[in-house]
């Protein structure tokens, strides 16, 4: 059954029209040259220097630090127990 499916979507998609993309590219970018091949190694070789200095790790960590401090200040209740009993004999209950 996963078969037919399979067969029914590839024959679907076979009858799909493809845009019209002939003059959609800029003069510009006709002109340009090809990208720099460079090969994969060189690309997946880690860096050398780590990406971040000691300034920008002791600004993540305060940054952590307020969003820590915000994200506790949101569990808090919203009314405390007095409030609370108001606005209910204030509502009926």
């Amino acid at each position: 059954m996963w078969r037919f499916t399979l067969l029914f979507v590839a024959l679907l998609a076979a009858c799909t029209e493809f845009p019209a993309l002939d003059g959609k590219t800029s003069p510009a970018a006709r002109a340009a040259p090809y990208p720099k091949l460079v090969p994969l190694d060189a690309i997946l070789v880690p860096p050398d220097q780590p990406r971040l200095t000691p300034d920008d790790v002791s600004a993540l960590q305060a940054r952590v630090a307020r969003l820590k401090r915000r994200a506790a200040a949101l569990r808090r209740p919203v009314f405390d127990g007095d409030e609370k009993i108001q606005l209910q004999s204030a509502i009926g209950r």
